[in-house]
């Protein structure tokens, strides 16, 4: 069973996934702002409970690896270490980029039903910075291409989508309201 981890952002996820069947077996998503290392465990103590499985059954994990809060991905990574150590069988332990989950539940979607958009994640990165990652709907691995991968201000955000040639681009993750505003105007956005 897989334990998966996002602190990387102030809304947290955890998500327990049979991997033999490729089955979700609980997800639990919330507002954590700076309260990750009071619920984190709990919560996933209780996920466990709730499909009558026990920590012993992990046998690997998953954590967020950033871009996003400093202090929240040291918190997911070092859970998982913790965890990693605690368990009787040494887990596997994959980190996955913030952008690349942020995306990921949208990019099946988008290949069905407008397979020639771009798809654009966001994550706020504080005081009018944000990160962002294009990914194309046909790339299964999730995958922003380096070019793609960029940070900056809400402004330099905006002229990115300008820049885009695509029919659509999908927005997706964490915004404000200037960031909206500007974005709205923009037909193919």
């Amino acid at each position: 069973m897989l334990l998966a981890l996002d602190t990387a952002t102030t809304t947290a996820s955890l998500a327990l996934y049979d991997l033999a069947a490729d089955q979700l077996l609980s997800e639990y998503t919330w507002e954590a702002r700076r309260r990750q290392t009071q619920d984190l465990l709990v919560t996933a103590q209780q996920m466990l409970a709730q499909i009558g499985q026990t920590a012993q059954a992990i046998t690997a994990l998953a954590v967020t690896s950033g871009p996003g809060s400093f202090t929240g991905v040291r918190i997911g990574i070092s859970t998982v270490k913790g965890i990693g150590v605690g368990l009787p069988t040494r887990p596997q332990v994959i980190g996955v980029p913030t952008l690349a989950v942020t995306a990921a539940p949208w990019l099946t979607l988008m290949q069905q039903t407008a397979p020639a958009a771009k798809l654009c994640a966001i994550i706020h990165a504080g005081r009018g910075r944000y990160n962002w990652a294009f990914f194309d709907a046909d790339d299964l691995y999730w995958r922003p291409t380096a070019d793609d991968h960029a940070g900056g201000t809400g402004e330099d955000l905006i002229a990115a989508l300008h820049a885009v040639e695509a029919p659509a681009i999908w927005l997706t993750g964490e915004s404000d309201p200037a960031v909206a505003a500007a974005v709205a105007p923009l037909s193919h956005v």
